[in-house]
């Protein structure tokens, strides 16, 4: 399993950079699947996010971004865990809790 380091400044550019790991994964074509994102919460607060694509074949890929910690853990078909990166605490990305209620 490999870690990488990240500098991400704003929420898009973190949905962006897991999508295209995420398809990178299994040679998916990012614009052909679309990625679902839920908001994880922890004694009612947000602590994280849980990102899934779904592609042919049955198959299941998955990410979930532990804001607190600043890490990424990628998952892949088989629900193991291949990749973490960290992101540079240097930027705070705020979980969107809003987009999540609404």
């Amino acid at each position: 399993m490999s870690e990488t380091r990240l500098s991400l400044k704003s929420i898009s550019e973190l949905r962006a950079h897991i999508h295209k790991a995420l398809c990178l994964k299994e040679n998916l074509l990012e614009d052909q699947h679309v990625m679902r994102e839920e908001v994880l919460f922890t004694n009612g607060d947000p602590c994280a996010m849980q990102f899934v694509i779904r592609g042919p074949r049955s198959i299941k890929l998955g990410a979930i971004w532990a804001a607190t910690q600043g890490t990424i853990y990628f998952y892949d078909t088989k629900g193991e865990r291949y990749d973490k990166a960290l992101l540079d605490p240097a930027y705070q990305i705020e979980i969107p809790v809003a987009e999540a209620v609404a």
